[in-house]
C-alpha cells in the first residue's frame, strides 16, 4: 500500500493557550473545514469538550460527489499545549494519521502538521488519489489556513 504526506505550517498571532483551546475541541474542527465536504461531528460532545488520549470522535462526511460516509478517528496522543495526534478508526482511507504540533513563538503560536494516509483499492487507490484525492486533502487544508485567519488574524509580516 503507498502512503502519501501532507505537512503545513501556520503562524497564528494567538497565544498557546488559545491556540491549544480552539484545536483541542473537537467541535471546532467543522469551523474550519470546506462547507463542500459536509462535514458534521456526530460524537455527543459539548463545546467545552476537550481532546483526551483514547477520545473517539465520531463525524459524516461527503468529501466526493455529495456521497455521505461515516468517519471515526481516535485522539492517540495528546502532550498538553505542545501535540496530538489523531488517527482513523474506520473511515475513507485506507490509513489516516494526522499530527499536530504548536510551539510558542514570537507574536503567537506556530502551528504544523503532518499528514500520513493512504488511499483503499491499490492501482485505483493511487490512481484515485492523483487524479482527485490529493488535490482535495491540499484543498481542505488551504481552506483551514484561510478559515484560521478569518477567526484569529493574519500573523504581521506574513
Amino acid at each position: 500500500m503507498k502512503s502519501y504526506v501532507l505537512k503545513t505550517e501556520q503562524a497564528i498571532p494567538i497565544s498557546l493557550d488559545m491556540a491549544w483551546d480552539f484545536f483541542s475541541s473537537p467541535l471546532n474542527l467543522a469551523k474550519i473545514t470546506p462547507p463542500d465536504v459536509h462535514f458534521v461531528v456526530t460524537s455527543d460532545y459539548t463545546a467545552d469538550t476537550k481532546i483526551y488520549p483514547g477520545m473517539i470522535i465520531t463525524y459524516k462526511i461527503a468529501p466526493l460527489l455529495g456521497i455521505y460516509m461515516n468517519w471515526m478517528t481516535e485522539i492517540t496522543h495528546v502532550a498538553d499545549k505542545q501535540y496530538f495526534a489523531d488517527e482513523q478508526r474506520f473511515g475513507p482511507y485506507a490509513m489516516w494519521h494526522h499530527q499536530h504540533h504548536f510551539k510558542e513563538i514570537d507574536g503567537g503560536v506556530l502551528m504544523n502538521d503532518i499528514l500520513h494516509y493512504a488511499i483503499p483499492y491499490g492501482i485505483f487507490g493511487r490512481l484515485s488519489n492523483t487524479l482527485f484525492v490529493a488535490n482535495k486533502v491540499k484543498e481542505i487544508f488551504a481552506f483551514r489556513e484561510k478559515a484560521v485567519e478569518k477567526i484569529f488574524g493574519k500573523m504581521p509580516g506574513s
